[in-house]
């Protein structure tokens, strides 16, 4: 099978298409599209689009309560299915025009090279938002946000033990992770187009982000196989809207099924973990 995605553009200004979602499907919940092909069903193995098909059935079982997809390039690139990904957002678009995807990449360099990896996420894969790596400064972001309708979502505090060694300094009597919601918030965001990433796993950390970004979004892995507590992550996280938002799980959803109704598996758990995050998307009065 060989894979074409539509030459067209697809006109979606990410953050618009995120609130809609966020309140027309009554969502926080982003599914995390991470394809492990030792983990899929039996009836799938050893197909030369097996990943396509495996992301596409999920996609198409969960598309309504969703805010938004996340496919991680890296389980595509290590499987050399890159046109099976950029056939998958394509499908996306297709099927789900009113879906945000979010190119979870986390690039980070300067000058020209960003300029390309800029051009790989929004013109060959045409993601609506792609994950940035702030460490190398505003110019290193600047040309993602030369991009006016795409989301540049910049690591900030991420959900892995090790963040602490870097995102925890003290910098000027405020810690890194501080600096960079500052930053981002502050002097970087303004054409409106970024987001930051903070983990499920630091509750408090969630809330002094939300404190110093006002009501940027916030991406939260870290739910779900990472141990994230979902109470406390809304509760942290949520602005006075009960939005603001985009809570992760990949492979809690991925692989709830092992057969070939995997894909209701699937749905049956998106469905639970919108559930149990919507019970405390808005403040008690």
């Amino acid at each position: 099978m060989q894979f074409f995605a539509k030459s067209d553009d697809h006109p979606m200004n990410f953050m618009h298409a995120l609130n809609a979602a966020w309140h027309d499907r009554n969502s926080l919940l982003c599914v995390g599209l991470d394809p492990d092909p030792a983990r899929f069903p039996a009836h799938l193995r050893g197909q030369p689009d097996a990943i396509f098909n495996f992301c596409k059935a999920i996609v198409d079982a969960t598309a309504d309560l969703v805010c938004s997809f996340k496919p991680q390039i890296a389980y595509f690139a290590a499987q050399r299915a890159e046109d099976q990904l950029q056939a998958l957002i394509a499908h996306i678009h297709d099927a789900h025009p009113t879906t945000p995807v979010i190119l979870d990449a986390k690039r980070g360099d300067i000058g020209s090279t960003a300029e390309q990896y800029a051009i790989e996420a929004f013109e060959r894969f045409k993601a609506d938002a792609l994950t940035v790596n702030p460490y190398m400064g505003r110019d290193s972001i600047e040309p993602y946000l030369a991009y006016a309708d795409k989301g540049v979502i910049l690591l900030c505090r991420t959900s892995n033990p090790g963040g602490s060694d870097l995102q925890f300094l003290d910098v000027g009597g405020e810690k890194l992770y501080e600096r960079v919601a500052r930053l981002v918030s502050q002097e970087w965001n303004q054409g409106g187009q970024c987001a930051l990433v903070v983990g499920a796993t630091f509750p408090g950390e969630i809330a002094r982000v939300r404190e110093l970004s006002g009501d940027m979004p916030l991406l939260v892995p870290g739910i779900g196989a990472q141990g994230g507590d979902i109470e406390a992550t809304v509760r942290a996280g949520r602005t006075a809207h009960g939005d603001g938002l985009l809570i992760n799980s990949s492979r809690a959803i991925l692989y709830a099924g092992s057969g070939e109704d995997f894909a209701q598996a699937a749905r049956r758990v998106a469905l639970d973990t919108r559930h149990a995050i919507n019970v405390h998307r808005h403040p008690a009065p």
